[in-house]
């Protein structure tokens, strides 16, 4: 399926508006992320797992099996740095994935993994992500539930023209991703 991450939430503080979508598919094993982008700042200064990466151009992918209190969180920078970690909530009980877990996620991206500073310009660029589904799914392996409760996100906190959009509206008075009240369900094939 391919979903459209296109909700600016907070119009009158960041109205910037980069075209994002990412296409969700699955088999057996990882969940397959296909983020395409097209914006007019790229910046990427984080080359280091669990490093600050949702100030740089990023994308993002969080999501709550049903029934559960944590969720997980998938961030990745347009060199295919990345965040994620299991948690209850922005600062609750965060529980990074290890060096091990974070080396199973497979990344492909446009740019290579080599550092650069804000460059303006009209950019288009694309993040692969593979994710196995034993990372979210941890005790219900090896037959996987069919649903998952999630959002996707566009951001670039540290750039000339920072944005927060999101596949789904979410409705709070300033940008948060944590909050998965604004979650929605997707269906696994």
């Amino acid at each position: 399926m391919k979903l459209l991450i296109d909700q600016v939430n907070w119009p009158d503080a960041f109205p910037e508006k980069p075209e994002a979508s990412v296409e969700v598919t699955n088999d057996h094993e990882y969940l397959y992320l296909h983020y395409r982008v097209q914006g007019e700042q790229l910046r990427a200064v984080t080359t280091e797992d669990q490093g600050p990466v949702w100030e740089d151009s990023c994308v993002e992918f969080f999501c709550q099996v049903p029934g559960e209190r944590h969720y997980y969180n998938f961030e990745t920078n347009c060199i295919g740095a990345m965040v994620a970690s299991r948690r209850r909530g922005r600062a609750e009980d965060v529980q990074p994935l290890l060096k091990e877990e974070m080396a199973l996620i497979r990344r492909q991206c446009t740019f290579p993994r080599e550092a650069f500073e804000e460059k303006d310009g009209l950019w288009s660029w694309e993040v692969e992500l593979a994710i196995p589904l034993r990372l979210i799914f941890r005790n219900q392996a090896p037959v996987f539930p069919q649903k998952l409760r999630a959002n996707f996100y566009k951001c670039a906190d540290k750039t000339h023209k920072p944005h927060f959009v999101s596949w789904q509206p979410i409705n709070l008075p300033k940008p948060d991703f944590h909050c998965p009240q604004f979650f929605q369900e997707i269906i696994l094939s």
